[in-house]
């Protein structure tokens, strides 16, 4: 049969919609169309074919045979396409890369960036996610992931360092004569309680607190000392805009604590050109600090 001898699609469709829902006016419910313009066309395609579709079964109708063997080459036709239209879009639509970043990083030094990214890169999709420590790439479906690489890491992975920890103490400015005199509360986070004590160590002739107080996380330390209730030692990129707008002074500036950041993917995972041009701008975010 040559391609212009096929029927009409929309006459197909409602023989189709006929012949599986088994009624002329469910099938035109589905088409949004009226009952005697399904039946019109259903019988406009039998006239084209010159071959009897439907045949009266009580009060409804049910295809004939050579009506079912339409019917089904017709849906079959149909499932094709809507496969093919499904891979089309699939294919045509880019897919977002999923970044895990551990929380207060996130929200402090990755978030307040995160514009300029999409600003140069309008085309290319981040989503972020939060977490901390090892994680399941497949099961969490997470493309790249940001982490202190101070947990056993996953042979299965590259890792790329992204920045040193660096940490040190910072206030307002309303609070610098307190740090100097040694009469400030030390805030600090529960995810790393030996923190304060390290520091001091390492730093013998740093005024000593009155008291060390833990909270949840580091963005809640932060946010404690932005409010002026002690002193937090904090990552350099935590703290890095606070300082730069003076909203926070770092007089002891910032030292190693010897652990790192990483950028973690699956080994066995596509380094796509959108994943590069984020991998390189986090790197370059990183180095500026």
């Amino acid at each position: 049969m040559k391609r212009s001898e096929i029927p009409s699609l929309d006459d197909l469709r409602a023989l189709e919609a006929v012949a599986r829902l088994g009624s002329v006016r469910a099938a035109a419910a589905e088409l949004a169309l009226t009952h005697g313009a399904v039946s019109r066309r259903v019988t406009k395609l039998g006239m084209d074919i010159g071959v009897s579709l439907l045949e009266a079964d009580g009060r409804s109708v049910r295809p004939t045979t050579g009506g079912e063997t339409l019917a089904q080459a017709t849906g079959q036709a149909l499932g094709l396409i809507s496969e093919a239209l499904a891979a089309i879009r699939t294919s045509a639509a880019p897919t977002p890369i999923v970044l895990s970043c551990e929380r207060s990083l996130a929200m402090r030094w990755l978030i307040p960036r995160l514009s300029e990214f999409q600003d140069a890169y309008p085309a290319i999709e981040v989503h972020l996610s939060t977490g901390g420590g090892a994680l399941d790439f497949a099961r969490e479906r997470v493309t790249l992931a940001i982490r202190r690489l101070d947990f056993a890491l996953d042979p299965g992975w590259v890792v790329t360092t992204l920045m040193s920890e660096r940490i040190g103490p910072v206030m307002p400015p309303a609070l610098r004569r307190a740090f100097d005199s040694g009469d400030y509360v030390a805030l600090g986070s529960r995810t790393r309680p030996q923190a304060w004590q390290d520091w001091l160590d390492g730093h013998p002739d740093a005024p000593r607190p009155r008291s060390i107080r833990l909270l949840d996380h580091h963005f809640l330390m932060m946010e404690a000392a932005l409010g002026g209730l002690g002193v937090a030692l904090s990552p350099q990129a935590i703290a890095a805009n606070d300082v730069a707008a003076a909203r926070l002074e770092a007089p002891a500036g910032f030292s190693p604590d010897g652990t790192a950041y990483g950028l973690i993917q699956p080994r066995a995972s596509a380094t796509s050109e959108d994943l590069s041009a984020l991998r390189t701008w986090l790197m370059t975010q990183a180095a500026a600090l």
